[in-house]
C-alpha cells in the first residue's frame, strides 16, 4: 500500500502532505494533554509493532502486494490520535532508511495508513463495541472488523489517488504523466488484494493480539480520552 514517488504528481503529495501537516499538530496536541507517561513505552513498541508487520510484504497475483498495518489495533489500544503519532513516525523511517515508500509520497501515505485507517477502525471498533469488556467475544469481533474496514479503507483512499492521477495530470498527447492507471484499474487491484487477504490477515492479528493484551494486562486496552492532571 506504500505509494513509491513517481506514481503521484507533486501537486497531489503536496496537497496530502498539507492537509496531514494540522493533524500531526493535532496529534501531538492530544498526546500532550492525554498520554500518561506510563504509557510511552507503549506507544515506542506500537510504532515497532506496526513497522514490523508492514514489512512483511505479500505479493499478489494481479501485480501488487499487500500487507498489514496496525492501525486500528493501536487505535483501539492508545487511541487514534497516538495511532496518529506513533503510524507516522513508522512510515518516516520505512521512507528515509528502506525505501518502503516515497519521501515525496509521505503525505499522501500518512493520510491513508496514519490518518484514515486509525479513525476508521476506531470508531468502527466503538459502534460495534460498546462497553464490552476486554477479551469478550463481542470485543474480539469488534477488533476484527474495525481493522479489516480501516485497512480496506486505507487501500481505498490509495486506488482513488492512483485512479484519479491519468485523469488530472497527463501530456499534451495524452500521455499519463504520473500512474497511467485509471479507476477501473486501480479499485481492482487495490482493492481484490486487501478484501481477500490483507483485510482477513489484518483482521486476525488484531483478535490476537488484543485477547493477548486481555488476558494479560486489562488496563492497556482502556483509551485515555480526557487530559490528564498535572499533580
Amino acid at each position: 500500500m506504500h505509494i513509491p514517488d513517481g506514481y503521484l504528481s507533486p501537486s497531489t503529495c503536496a496537497t496530502l502532505g498539507v492537509v496531514m501537516v494540522p493533524i500531526w499538530y493535532r496529534a501531538s496536541t492530544k498526546l500532550k494533554d492525554t498520554l500518561d507517561i506510563s504509557r510511552i513505552p507503549l506507544l515506542a513498541m506500537g510504532a515497532v509493532f506496526s513497522f514490523l508487520i508492514m514489512m512483511f510484504n505479500i505479493p499478489i497475483p494481479d501485480g501488487t502486494t499487500a500487507h498489514a498495518i496496525g492501525a486500528a489495533l493501536l487505535a483501539i489500544i492508545l487511541g487514534p490520535w497516538a495511532a496518529v503519532f506513533a503510524l507516522s513516525i513508522t512510515l518516516v523511517i520505512q521512507s528515509l532508511v528502506f525505501g518502503d515508500g516515497g519521501i515525496l509520497a509521505l503525505g499522501a501515505n500518512a493520510f491513508n495508513m496514519a490518518f484514515i485507517a486509525p479513525f476508521v477502525g476506531y470508531y468502527v471498533y466503538r459502534l460495534i463495541n460498546g462497553k464490552a469488556l476486554p477479551g469478550s467475544n463481542r470485543q474480539l469481533i469488534a477488533g476484527g472488523v474495525a481493522s479489516y474496514v480501516a485497512i480496506n479503507a486505507a487501500a481505498l483512499a490509495a486506488a482513488i489517488e492512483f485512479g484519479l492521477q491519468p485523469l488530472l495530470f497527463v501530456a499534451p498527447d495524452g500521455t499519463p504523466l504520473y500512474c497511467p492507471y485509471d479507476l477501473t484499474v486501480t479499485l481492482p487491484a487495490m482493492m481484490l488484494a486487501h478484501l481477500t487477504l490483507a483485510g482477513i490477515v489484518e483482521g486476525i492479528v488484531t483478535t490476537a493480539t488484543l485477547k493477548f493484551l486481555a488476558n494479560q494486562a486489562v488496563d492497556s486496552l482502556t483509551v485515555p480520552t480526557e487530559p490528564r492532571k498535572e499533580v
